[in-house]
């Protein structure tokens, strides 16, 4: 490695925690990438350093027992992550991840293999590993791979690979000195800055390959404070696939501001009378409970295998006419958009609940054979390790006809639901508990005393059916909401308007 790249790499991360055996005789080529936003299918070909011959003879190797469909999934990703505490920076790292994946579909079973080397001759061998879920006669590799071009849902002017931990640090700095500044109770102070890019390249035994550039950023920020013998602590962060002018002054200094006030008015915090009772569900954050709760329900492998509530319901009737519930691929710069899925299908807005009525499940290619319809571009997956399947992306509710100001008006006893975190749920029978971070008390139509540390109980199709008023404020939550199903882990992002539940149970204290 020259002088010149050790700075190079130096600059992006101070440490590299993890490397491909591939680059470990040249660190340096690990953060070798296209130019941010060039999707040309030869600029994506020369970096993989293979070419259409390899990538059909590898597909040859995947169907030579037979299978419906093979596709290949290469990645480079890189990611820097730097953490500061108390005014020093206390961790630094870049990972590099380099691979590809290989599935072959026999029927609705799936053969997965995958390599971190990617020579002709390691790559034949993942294949043959994922071929011998079929025992049919062979079928032969497309004649020609057919490149499409893809959307750009998030256009950049700096890519993150050009931007070194010189640059990020004093963002986290800034923050950390206005965080100190705001509030004299505040004694401890963590934040982080994190970025990733992603390359993908996609090709399918139907005769597609496409090419992506998946940019990601976050700055998280959270707080302790004291008051005489009462210690507590919150905080804050905004996401999306975005460069680094997402951080403008504006938003450096609402991270500050949002994760001490949501600290410090814990000080006031009550908790409610335990009970059933009216719940609104504040515009934003509150996203997370339609995405866990009522979401994960509509993916259609759930509903293939007959384990979601949802199984029997395309077409009937779920909630009242003013509720719509859309998956959407395409909201510009959201965490959970995608130019196009691992599948290498266009992503689209899906409604999933139109006017009450259920529409539509979420579908990868495995679910929309079975079910006879056209994949809704739901296809992901964690990384080139793993098969992809449904999974959510930008999932909210679509305003309706009240006003935030007459939905908490029209409550005589009740909690307004800020935030929430610690969530689990029963996706076979849509069962709930979450952990309410922030919110407040509501008594006769108006917001009171703040409320803490308190869960509500409920079931999600039952809220869903519940949902009496619906507001005209869409709002999606601006943190970083990574999804958890079946061991994969996948960046999403929710929302909701303002939104009235008629009854939840709460817990709270005995009256």
């Amino acid at each position: 490695m020259t002088r010149r790249d050790f700075v190079r790499v130096g600059a992006q991360g101070l440490a590299l925690a993890a490397i491909p055996v591939v680059f470990r005789v040249n660190p340096a080529a690990a953060f070798s990438v296209p130019a941010g936003g060039d999707t040309r299918l030869s600029t994506f070909l020369d970096h993989f350093s293979v070419s259409e011959t390899d990538i059909r003879q590898v597909m040859g190797v995947a169907l030579e027992r037979g299978g419906d469909f093979c596709d290949l999934f290469f990645e480079h990703r890189i990611t820097n992550w730097v953490g500061l505490e108390d005014e020093a920076v206390n961790q630094a790292y870049s990972t590099i991840d380099l691979g590809l994946g290989i599935r072959v579909l026999e029927g609705d079973q799936s053969g997965f293999s995958f390599t971190e080397e990617l020579t002709l001759q390691a790559m034949k061998r993942a294949a043959r590993t994922a071929s011998r879920i079929a025992k049919e006669t062979a079928n032969a590799a497309p004649e020609k791979l057919a490149f499409a071009e893809t959307p750009d849902y998030h256009v950049i002017k700096q890519p993150w690979e050009q931007v070194g931990i010189d640059q990020k640090i004093p963002y986290l700095q800034k923050i950390n000195s206005n965080i100190h500044s705001l509030d004299k109770r505040i004694i401890k102070s963590r934040l982080w800055f994190g970025d990733q890019t992603s390359y993908c390249m996609i090709a399918t035994s139907d005769g597609l390959i496409v090419c992506d550039y998946r940019p990601m950023t976050q700055i998280a920020a959270s707080c302790t404070a004291e008051q005489g013998n009462q210690r507590e602590k919150n905080g804050f962060s905004l996401s999306g696939r975005q460069d680094l002018n997402f951080y403008s002054q504006v938003n450096i200094d609402r991270i500050a501001k949002e994760a001490v006030g949501r600290t410090v008015r814990l000080f006031d915090a009550v908790k409610p009378e335990a009970g059933e009772m009216e719940v609104v569900l504040a515009a934003g954050n509150s996203g997370i409970l339609l995405h866990e709760a009522i979401g994960h329900g509509m993916e259609a492998d759930f509903n293939r295998k007959g384990i979601s509530i949802f199984a029997d319901k395309i077409n009937k009737k779920v909630a009242e006419d003013f509720v719509s519930i859309v998956d959407d691929g395409t909201c510009e710069h959201a965490r959970g958009s995608l130019n196009v899925d691992d599948e290498g299908n266009n992503t689209e807005k899906t409604f999933l609940v139109e006017n009450g009525i259920l529409k539509s499940y979420l579908h990868d290619n495995i679910s929309a054979k079975h079910y006879g319809v056209t994949p809704t571009g739901n296809g992901r997956r964690q990384s080139f390790r793993y098969p992809p399947m449904p999974r959510m992306r930008c999932t909210y509710m679509l305003p309706g006809p009240h006003t935030k100001d007459e939905i908490i008006a029209s409550c005589k006893k009740g909690i307004y639901a800020e935030s929430f975190n610690n969530g689990e749920v029963h996706i076979g029978a849509g069962d709930f508990t979450f952990y309410v971070n922030s919110g407040n008390l509501i008594e006769n139509g108006k917001l009171t005393a703040p409320i803490k540390d308190i869960n509500i109980i409920g079931n999600g199709p039952e809220v869903l059916r519940n949902i009496v008023m619906v507001g005209d404020d869409p709002r999606l939550a601006e943190g970083g909401g990574m999804c958890g199903k079946n061991g994969q882990g996948v960046p999403t992002s929710m929302g909701l308007p303002t939104a009235k539940v008629s009854a939840i149970t709460v817990g709270g204290v005995s009256s």
